[in-house]
């Protein structure tokens, strides 16, 4: 089942001396669980591409179907619900609030939409992630790995159908930054979720299922990465 397609996807910028193809003509799918990776120098169009596919920003040209509702179909508040619902974003600064703690960072996106927590999948989660011993500490304590961890979570515990990643390991070292796209891997196999990730280190892009190579606003090729197989 195609839980994300993207078809023709365009988006120009245009200044007094020049125009931006930021994207130009991208499509793609993606399966529920599957693990992608989007590849590329500065300025390929990456993190654009991950903005149209979250719903962040909106084409000029084309359009984005996530579980078969159309993005540009919803207007800017009912994007917005959607959004909260069924997309998870981990942000390579991590978007956290330092003055709270990682149990109160976790929550907080189900606390702002009114929803019940639910408590055994929490405690799922943080298991997987090693925050259970955590919980108490504010994250402007916390390293740059359980920060991400933190997020990661946060990102989680909306259960969304996707989750979207821009350079998640971009601040971490390398031990670190692969132990956190294992776990990323992990969670797209254990609650099939379709993890899509933007990164610019080839031996995080290895991880995924499936490398798409952007280049000049465009895909210019998409290849199976070299370890499939799911470490639950």
């Amino acid at each position: 089942m195609d839980m994300v397609n993207a078809v023709n996807l365009k988006k120009y910028y245009v200044t007094d001396t020049y125009e931006v193809r930021a994207l130009d003509g991208v499509s793609l799918t993606a399966e529920e669980g599957e693990f992608l990776a989007v590849v590329g120098t500065s300025g390929s169009g990456k993190t654009t591409l991950l903005n149209m596919l979250g719903g962040l920003d909106v084409p000029d040209f084309g359009g984005v179907w996530i579980r078969g509702i159309s993005l540009k179909d919803l207007d800017r508040e009912e994007r917005t619900v959607f959004r909260r619902r069924n997309i998870g974003f981990v942000f390579q600064q991590y978007n956290l609030i330092p003055s709270l703690s990682v149990y109160e960072n976790i929550v907080l996106p189900l606390r702002l939409d009114g929803q019940c927590i639910d408590e055994p999948f929490f405690e799922e989660i943080t298991d997987l992630l090693g925050l259970s011993n955590k919980l108490d500490r504010l994250t402007g304590t916390l390293s740059g790995g359980q920060q991400q961890r933190t997020a990661i979570a946060r990102a989680m515990l909306t259960k969304p159908a996707v989750l979207l990643a821009d350079e998640p390991t971009g601040n971490l070292d390398s031990v670190i930054g692969m132990e956190v796209t294992g776990l990323l891997k992990s969670c797209a196999f254990r609650f099939h979720q379709t993890v899509i990730v933007v990164t610019h280190q080839e031996e995080v892009a290895q991880m995924a299922d499936r490398i798409i190579r952007m280049s000049d606003g465009r895909i210019c090729d998409t290849a199976a990465g070299f370890n499939r197989e799911v470490q639950a």
